[in-house]
């Protein structure tokens, strides 16, 4: 092996990060995980500060960087940005500035939804940030000038999830009042859970919308395109490279080890080596 292989295997056996505000950025870390079995990732959620959704652009800003800068001291490969709202305020600027791959949850998500509807009217849903940003309207007719996108903030739901209310009877109360707006919508087949806590109450949402309305998370997608970058920037992680995963909240762990366990625990061989940590940022 030359000089020039040793670096490029030195480069792949690295790890990806996922940054996200909370919790919800776990759903794509998930999926990450599952698509990817020979990598390794190093996850950090901003629990203290979390949610993004209400912050203002400066502060998004700022609480990104500092979470990218936590995870380029790690030497991580690839960093894949699980919130939508960091995606909507940072992603475009860290494109430009970073010297490696960098990838949001937005035109992921987006896509897929295009892929799914059939009557071209999509809906949205997210934080305050999200929807003023205007992200997702904007990826979805940059590729579909005519499709018909109805946009809803739903400012209750992450401050739920974050507490660890994911299912029963308040879940299903404050889910049906937040998305009451969108109940008179009857062309509307297609759901994009604009924020990547919103799996976690996927189930609660479909059951309020129906099932003539498709709900899209875009974990799955995201992780697609995270593979085929890794591949483009001959990035991917040999067999059996794989670590231990690391997990990090910037505020109480409880809630956030109760979920971790709550969305891995089943999830098989792949997901065995994780440590959960606490970090300052």
């Amino acid at each position: 092996m030359n000089d020039e292989e040793k670096v490029g295997a030195f480069h792949m056996e690295r790890r990806i990060g996922v940054i996200d505000s909370g919790v919800g950025g776990l759903t794509v870390a998930y999926e990450l995980m599952r698509q990817l079995p020979n990598e390794s990732f190093i996850y950090i959620g901003d629990t203290l500060r979390c949610p993004y959704g209400s912050r203002s652009t400066e502060e998004i800003v700022q609480y990104t960087l500092e979470m990218v800068d936590f995870l380029l001291k790690k030497e991580v490969k690839m960093i894949v940005i699980a919130c939508n709202t960091a995606t909507a305020y940072t992603l475009k600027h860290l494109q430009e500035t970073l010297t490696i791959p960098i990838i949001g949850v937005v035109n992921p998500g987006a896509r897929a939804a295009i892929k799914t509807t059939r009557t071209n009217h999509v809906g949205i849903i997210g934080t305050e940030g999200t929807v003023r940003s205007k992200a997702y309207k904007q990826a979805l007719q940059t590729i579909h000038p005519k499709m018909n996108v109805t946009s809803l903030a739903c400012p209750t739901f992450v401050p739920m999830i974050e507490a660890g209310i994911l299912s029963g009877e308040k879940a299903e109360q404050v889910v049906k009042e937040a998305l009451q707006p969108l109940q008179d919508k009857k062309e509307m087949d297609t759901l994009i859970l604009g924020c990547t806590h919103y799996p976690l109450i996927g189930q609660v949402i479909q059951s309020v919308m129906g099932k003539t309305v498709t709900v899209i998370s875009s974990s799955d997608e995201t992780a697609r395109e995270t593979s085929i970058m890794l591949d483009v920037h001959q990035l991917l992680a040999q067999e059996n490279a794989a670590k231990e995963n690391e997990f990090y909240a910037t505020g109480d762990l409880h809630s956030f080890q109760r979920i971790t366990k709550l969305l891995f625990e089943n999830a098989g061989e792949t997901f065995d080596s994780f440590s959960v940590k606490h970090t300052i940022l």
